[in-house]
């Protein structure tokens, strides 16, 4: 395995993982002159599922990977960060067991150690799903290199050049790397990086307060590292709804982190071994030192060394250029994922890829501006969001809101920090913001209720079990329904029970 595929720490786990996605003893396909239906650059979740999908109803296929199979989300974001986040909950769970419940008290240190190395064998394991193997299975021909086009239906390999009648570039995007002086002299950590690690550092430095960032900002401090996380922005999770911003500020600093927002980094230097970030807040001249430096501060479009050109496909800075259906400016090529969707999800690749099967293969007229997306940030509370951001709206929205405070369940899992605010329209909701602490789990119901039409007086007419948290969402259909009480209403209701006494 080269350099740029080796996967560190070099343990039984990481070598299951590279046999799966990278093995170095694969031997490309020859094709046979003919030309392929689909030629898929890329294998992440937007590649693979193209590829699966496309190949599942009986077109020939070619997939080509450079890097590892899974992309960013098997190998260094979804499944690694959430290994990551569940064992720091556990952690966080263990020490307030005893004030909170009664429960035995926990002393010492853990171990970081065990903890990662159970997100790297619970990696690989999943790996198989994405492996090279897998998808050869599949009768699909797995190509292991790089990819350049050279023509507007065709794209090389190696020494191979295959044509074909359609293409998807699904070749997603990259950490980004901030023009902060002294930067690229340190040896700082994206998401890329920062789960090789074995030891649990003394301190971490955070620049960016977005999703990443503060996952892993909180994750660390409840491991025990002292966190200082940076970002220009005055409050955490700036594209969220600000009460949801400042209910998770809260729970970062109650957990030992220290935030400074509104603040300008002016460099980064080394610190004898350590790294140093000068900054200046509110006009006075700062600086933290600290063991690791993360970067976290947004990606950027694999785009680099695709031969785009020659294939006539137009891209930019944000990434390749489509239309709504995910064509590019050449007919024969459409794109997805990271790499041409400003929706950074893996959900939002997989369903873009079934848009792009539609369309590519079966002149279909499926508009990816039409997919309603929800989506994340699994600090603790979760915020999950779906729709039409504070800001956003185009027309007048009425809001609701449910404090998870008002929830039985909330209250008996000591759980109450959080709400759920819904925008709607005459009943049909636009978008919504939930706090808490299985917010993804939870925010499905209300992505559905958008999809298909479902109005807010439905969610209250649905029956919900009892004790859950998701009955917060039987109680925002009640508030609705309430609402519809106007002082015309009530006078006939009154007149009603007068006559029916």
């Amino acid at each position: 395995m080269s350099q740029e595929h080796r996967l560190e720490p070099h343990d039984e786990h990481n070598e299951l993982l590279a046999r799966n996605v990278h093995p170095t003893d694969w031997t490309n396909p020859t094709p046979d002159g003919g030309r392929y239906h689909m030629v898929v650059v890329g294998a992440g979740t937007a590649g693979l599922v193209s590829a699966a999908g496309a190949a599942g109803l009986g077109a020939r296929v070619a997939l080509i990977e450079r890097h590892l199979m899974g992309g960013d989300c098997l190998n260094v974001g979804c499944v690694p960060s959430k290994g990551v986040i569940a064992a720091a909950r556990a952690w966080r769970a263990a020490a307030d067991a005893a004030d909170r419940f009664g429960g035995p008290a926990v002393a010492g240190e853990g171990d970081f150690g065990a903890a990662m190395e159970r997100m790297r064998a619970l990696r690989a394991g999943i790996s198989g799903h994405d492996s090279v193997k897998r998808f050869s299975d599949l009768g699909i021909d797995v190509y292991l290199g790089d990819a350049t086009f050279t023509a507007p239906d065709a794209v090389t390999v190696g020494d191979q050049t295959l044509r074909f009648r359609r293409a998807v570039v699904a070749t997603g995007g990259r950490a980004a790397a901030p023009p902060i002086p002294g930067l690229e002299d340190v040896a700082y950590r994206t998401n890329e990086t920062i789960f090789a690690l074995t030891d649990l550092p003394d301190s971490l430095t955070v620049i960016g307060a977005g999703p990443i960032g503060c996952e892993m900002a909180q994750s660390f401090a409840r491991f025990g590292t002292k966190v200082t996380i940076l970002d220009m922005a005055d409050r955490v999770l700036p594209r969220e709804d600000p009460d949801a911003s400042k209910i998770v500020l809260d729970a970062l600093v109650a957990d030992g982190v220290a935030a400074e927002l509104g603040s300008a980094i002016a460099k980064v230097e080394d610190d004898s071994g350590r790294i140093r970030v000068r900054y200046t807040q509110s006009g006075e001249d700062k600086e933290v030192s600290s063991a690791e430096l993360l970067v976290a501060v947004g990606r950027r479009p694999n785009v680099d060394g695709l031969g785009l050109e020659a294939a006539g496909v137009e891209y930019g800075g944000r990434g390749v250029n489509v239309d709504s259906r995910m064509r590019t400016s050449n007919k024969r090529i459409f794109a997805c994922g990271d790499v041409a969707s400003k929706f950074q999800f893996t959900h939002a690749a997989d369903a873009q890829a079934r848009i792009v099967i539609q369309n590519a293969l079966f002149f279909g007229r499926a508009r990816a501006d039409k997919l309603v997306i929800p989506w994340c940030t699994y600090t603790s509370p979760e915020v999950a969001h779906v729709g039409l951001l504070p800001g956003d709206e185009d027309r007048a929205v009425d809001t609701l809101t449910v404090p998870m405070g008002d929830v039985d369940r909330a209250i008996l899992d000591g759980e109450t920090d959080g709400f759920l605010r819904v925008h709607h329209r005459d009943g049909r909701i636009v978008g919504a913001t939930l706090v808490a602490e299985r917010a993804g789990d939870m925010i499905g119901e209300i992505a559905l209720a958008m999809t298909h039409g479902i109005k807010l007086g439905q969610l209250s007419s649905t029956i919900h079990p009892y004790p859950t948290q998701g009955e917060i969402m039987r109680k925002i259909g009640d508030l609705y329904r309430r609402g519809g009480l106007t002082p015309t209403v009530r006078r006939i209701f009154d007149t009603w029970f007068r006559w029916v006494r």
